[in-house]
């Protein structure tokens, strides 16, 4: 029973969204605004973009940290020979 009665509040926000769209679009200077939250919308999608990258980039950044870390751990187990005597004239 609750059903029907959330579709008609859904339909009705909706035609009240659209009514609202309708009455900015006749509004004096919004298509400026329009203008303006399109070109927000854009950059930001851009900016998404972009910072998935950075998630990309920083795993791979910790995969090279992890081996650099690990074979700087293997030399210092190493053991040093020591250096050999120059050779005699």
């Amino acid at each position: 029973m609750t059903e029907p009665r959330k579709n008609d509040l859904l339909t009705r926000l909706a035609e009240l969204s659209e009514e609202a769209k309708q009455r900015l679009q006749d509004a004096p200077g919004a298509d400026r605004v329009l203008t303006a939250l399109n070109g927000v919308r854009d950059r930001l999608d851009d900016l998404q973009r972009r910072v998935r990258g950075l998630e990309d980039l920083e795993r791979r950044l910790t995969a090279l940290e992890k081996k650099v870390d690990k074979l700087a751990k293997a030399q210092r187990a190493t053991p040093k020979s020591p250096p050999s005597p120059p050779p005699s004239p």
